[in-house]
């Protein structure tokens, strides 16, 4: 330890040494008018660290990532890009994609899209309220622990088990129908609701869009400054006007980047509708899950091409979010 120490430190010495010299030298110079200054002196050679052999390795810590994003992730993408192209036989082919625009494909892509916007912007406007009582209003600071442990955990709370929960309270037999109706005598069925319908569905994303939104939205929110609100406040703005002046316009581009982002959440979301509605509501992935699986309408590679879409579709809704979230950071550092 002490050698290399030392080795270490010798030229940082010589170096520092050299400079003195040199500047001495340069004076003395400038007295005499000749030139007297010293060869450089010899310098040992630096010991190469372990700083490079420590870089590799840590690589090995980010391994299991990059394999799984390979497997998972980027292989399979680049798999289902490649099939939207090629017919059965392997040969390019646009078919695919011009298939895209039959009217019961359109459909469901309307279908999904039209329940996705619903339940990113319910579960955006009902999120943010939640967010903003917790962290600007007067409500105990111990409610907030628990709000946040239980986003995490219903944000990602869905497929089969999600739609088992809301069949069990929402259903035409469930606990709040069921109690509704026992109690105060309104029939929810009898008045038009439907849980395997575009509103019930609905409902159901916003079990985990709304938690969503609270754990996105917070940390935004807990970057608004209180400097701002009582200058505005001192030259006379009104809580309203603040919101509106000053408030929104800064976390405007967070608000609209986290609903693009709950839009791709639910747009790209198969289990929980497929264990709730079946093939009642015809929305894409349901319509991709029939045409890679199903036993009628099986064809693959028109399923790629609707993966294709979607991937489209949710690729542009998260660089727009990930575009705005860069922005909105600007103001809330």
């Amino acid at each position: 330890m002490r050698q290399r120490a030392s080795h270490g430190a010798f030229p940082i010495l010589a170096r520092v040494e050299y400079y003195f010299i040199k500047r001495f030298q340069i004076l003395m110079s400038a007295v005499t008018g000749q030139d007297i200054s010293p060869p450089a002196p010899a310098m040992a050679p630096v010991p190469i660290t372990s700083e490079r052999k420590r870089l590799s390795l840590d690589w090995l810590g980010v391994m299991p990532f990059i394999i799984f994003a390979v497997l998972f992730l980027i292989w399979p993408t680049i798999y289902l890009i490649a099939g939207a192209f090629q017919d059965s036989q392997g040969n390019l082919t646009l078919t695919n994609i011009v298939n895209l625009f039959q009217p019961s494909i359109m459909d469901a892509y309307w279908i999904s899209i039209k329940i996705s916007l619903a339940s990113a912007i319910l579960g955006a406007a009902i999120g943010f309220c939640i967010a903003a009582a917790v962290t600007l209003g007067g409500l105990p600071a111990w409610i907030r622990s628990p709000l946040m442990t239980f986003s995490g955990v219903a944000s990602n709370f869905a497929g089969v088990p999600l739609a088992f929960a809301f069949l069990a309270t929402l259903g035409r037999t469930g606990l709040v129908t069921t109690f509704l109706y026992n109690v105060f005598g309104f029939n929810l069925y009898g008045h038009g609701f439907n849980l395997l319908s575009f509103w019930g569905l609905t409902i159901t994303y916003l079990y985990f869009q709304i938690p969503l939104m609270i754990l996105i939205i917070t940390p935004a929110l807990d970057g608004l400054k209180k400097e701002w609100k009582e200058a505005a406040l001192i030259l006379g703005a009104t809580g309203p006007q603040y919101w509106r002046m000053v408030a929104f316009p800064i976390l405007w581009p967070a608000l609209l980047g986290t609903m693009l982002l709950l839009f791709a959440n639910s747009f790209g979301a198969i289990a929980t509708a497929y264990a709730l509605t079946g093939s009642s509501l015809s929305i894409v992935p349901i319509v991709l899950f029939a045409q890679i699986r199903g036993d009628v309408l099986q064809d693959p590679h028109l399923g790629y091409a609707l993966a294709f879409g979607m991937i489209v579709i949710t690729g542009v809704s998260n660089g727009i979010y990930i575009w705005m979230r860069a922005r909105s950071e600007r103001w809330l550092k």
